[in-house]
C-alpha cells in the first residue's frame, strides 16, 4: 500500500524546540542536520530553516517496495521428457554451467549416433567422388567393353554365308563322331583291327627269333636286333589295345563329351541362322554403353556430382548439429552463478517445454522494486532521482539509492493505475533477503 505522509511540523522560533523535534524524529533529516550543527550561526540558519519549514509542510511520496535480486530467472526445460536427475536442492549455491536438471536422453543419444553415421556415409561418398575411379573399377569396365565388342563381332560374323557353312560342317562332324560311338565298330573295322594285331604279332615273333640268336652276346643290348625287339613289342601291344577298345565300346564320359559337342555345334549354327539386324544394333548399343562407362570412369567426377556430394555432407552436418542441440536440451544448466531459490520437479516426473523447474538468483546484488506508485505520483519520478530506502525488518538500516528505470506500462490495482519503479541502492548489505519489505522515500510530492 502506498504511503503518502504529509509531515506537518510547526517549527518554533527557538532553536531548542528544533532540537527537541529532531530527537523525536518528526523533522526531515535535512532540518535536523542543520539544527544539530555546532558551528552554525543564527544569521546563516534563518533562511534554510524557513525553506525546511516550507518543505516539511509538503506531502512526501512514500511507496511500499520489496527486495529482489538484480539477476534472477525462472528456468525451464527446452524439451519435454522424463526427469532422470535433479542435481540441486533449494539453497544450493551453483556456478555458471553447473547441471541443475537432466532428462532421460536415451532417444536423443540414438539420434546423435544415427546422425553421425549418416554424416560419415556422406563424407565417404564425397571422398570417393573426389578421388575418382579405382584401378579395379577401370579394369572391370574395360573387361565389360571387350565382352560387348566380342558379342557384337560374333553377331556380325554370324550373318556371313561362309561362316554358316563352317558351322554346318562342324555340326556334321560332331554328329558323325557321336553316331560312331553309339553304334559301335563295323565288322570291317573289327576285321582290320584283328589283322593289325596278327601282323604285329608276326612281326614280334620274327624280331624275337632274331634277338634270341644274339641275346647271349656281351653287347646284345646295343645291337639292332634288341631295338627291333622293343619296337615290335610296343606295336603289338598298341594293336592289341585298339582291338580291345573296339570290342569294349565307348565309356560314359566319351559319350557325354560327344553329345555336348553336338549340342554346342547345333547352338552355334542356330545362332548364326537366327541372327537379325536388330540383334546387331542392340549389340552395337551395348558396346557404346560400355565405352561411355569406361570413358566416364577415366574422366573422373563431373562438377555437378561433386556439388551434389558436398550438399549431402552439408545436410548430414546440419542434421548432426540439430541432434546435438536436442541432446543438449535434455540438460538444464545454470546460466549464471547464484543460489537455487526453488526446485519444482522430482525424478520420474514428466515435464513440458516452458514449464518452470528451477528458480535461480544471484544474491550478490539486490535492487528495490515497487509497484506502489500511482499515475499521480509517478509523474514526479524520473530515472536518476535520489531516494531513501528503509527496511521493516532492519530498522537500523537506511540506504540511499537512485531510480534506475520506470516501466512504461501501468497496471490496474483496485481501480488505481500503478507503475513499477526499480531503484538501485548505492551500496549492498549482506543482511538483505529476497522479498524483504521496504519503504522508498521519493521526497516531496
Amino acid at each position: 500500500m502506498k504511503r503518502i505522509v504529509i509531515l506537518l511540523v510547526i517549527v518554533v522560533a527557538l532553536a531548542g524546540a528544533g532540537y527537541a523535534a529532531y530527537a523525536l524524529g518528526y523533522l526531515p533529516a535535512e532540518l535536523t542536520a542543520i539544527l544539530a550543527s555546532p558551528t552554525r550561526q543564527d544569521a546563516k540558519v534563518e533562511q534554510p530553516l524557513a525553506e525546511l519549514q516550507s518543505d516539511a509542510l509538503q506531502p512526501r511520496v512514500l511507496a511500499d517496495a520489496k527486495v529482489v535480486p538484480v539477476q534472477r530467472s525462472n528456468l525451464n526445460m527446452a524439451a519435454s521428457g522424463i526427469v532422470a536427475e535433479v542435481a540441486v536442492r533449494e539453497g544450493d549455491r551453483v556456478e555458471a554451467g553447473d547441471l541443475l536438471v537432466k532428462l532421460d536422453d536415451a532417444q536423443a543419444r540414438v539420434a546423435v549416433a544415427q546422425a553421425q553415421a549418416n554424416l560419415a556415409r556422406a563424407q565417404a561418398n564425397l571422398d570417393r567422388v573426389r578421388a575418382g575411379a579405382r584401378s579395379e573399377d577401370i579394369a572391370i569396365a574395360e573387361a565389360a567393353l571387350q565382352a560387348a565388342q566380342a558379342a557384337y563381332e560374333r553377331l556380325v560374323n554370324a550373318a556371313a554365308p561362309g561362316n554358316i557353312r563352317v558351322a554346318e560342317a562342324a555340326l556334321a562332324r560332331a554328329q558323325a563322331e557321336y553316331n560312331r560311338l553309339t553304334q559301335g565298330p563295323s565288322e570291317q573295322i573289327l576285321i582290320a583291327a584283328r589283322a593289325e594285331v596278327a601282323a604285329a604279332e608276326a612281326q614280334l615273333n620274327q624280331a624275337r627269333s632274331a634277338y634270341n640268336r644274339i641275346k647271349d652276346l656281351p653287347d646284345a643290348g646295343m645291337r639292332p636286333e634288341s631295338l627291333a625287339m622293343q619296337q615290335a613289342t610296343i606295336a603289338y601291344e598298341a594293336a592289341q589295345a585298339r582291338l580291345q577298345d573296339l570290342l569294349n565300346g565307348p565309356t560314359q564320359a566319351e559319350l557325354a563329351a560327344a553329345a555336348a559337342a553336338v549340342r554346342q555345334a547345333q547352338a552355334q549354327l542356330e545362332m548364326m541362322r537366327n541372327s537379325m539386324p536388330s540383334d546387331v544394333t542392340a549389340a552395337a548399343a551395348q558396346v557404346a554403353q560400355a565405352q561411355a562407362q569406361l570413358d566416364a570412369l577415366k574422366a573422373g567426377a563431373r562438377p555437378e556430382e561433386v556439388a551434389a556430394a558436398e550438399a549431402e555432407v552439408a545436410a548430414a552436418t546440419a542434421a548432426l548439429q540439430q541432434a546435438l542441440v536436442a541432446l543438449g536440451n535434455t540438460e538444464l544448466r545454470a546460466p549464471f552463478g547464484g543460489v537455487v531459490a526453488s526446485v519444482n520437479v522430482n525424478v520420474g516426473e514428466q515435464v513440458a517445454p516452458g514449464q518452470p523447474v528451477v528458480q535461480l538468483a544471484d544474491d550478490s546484488a539486490w535492487e528495490i522494486q515497487t509497484s506502489d506508485l500511482t499515475e499521480l505520483d509517478v509523474v514526479g519520478v524520473t530515472p536518476g532521482k535520489q531516494v531513501t530506502i528503509t527496511f521493516d525488518a532492519l530498522p537500523d538500516l537506511q540506504l540511499r539509492g537512485v531510480v534506475e528505470r520506470i516501466r512504461p506500462i501501468g497496471q490496474d490495482n483496485r481501480g488505481d493505475t500503478v507503475y513499477t519503479v526499480v531503484v538501485k541502492p548505492e551500496r549492498q548489505d549482506a543482511r538483505l533477503l529476497w522479498n524483504m519489505t521496504a519503504v522508498v522515500d521519493f521526497g516531496v510530492k
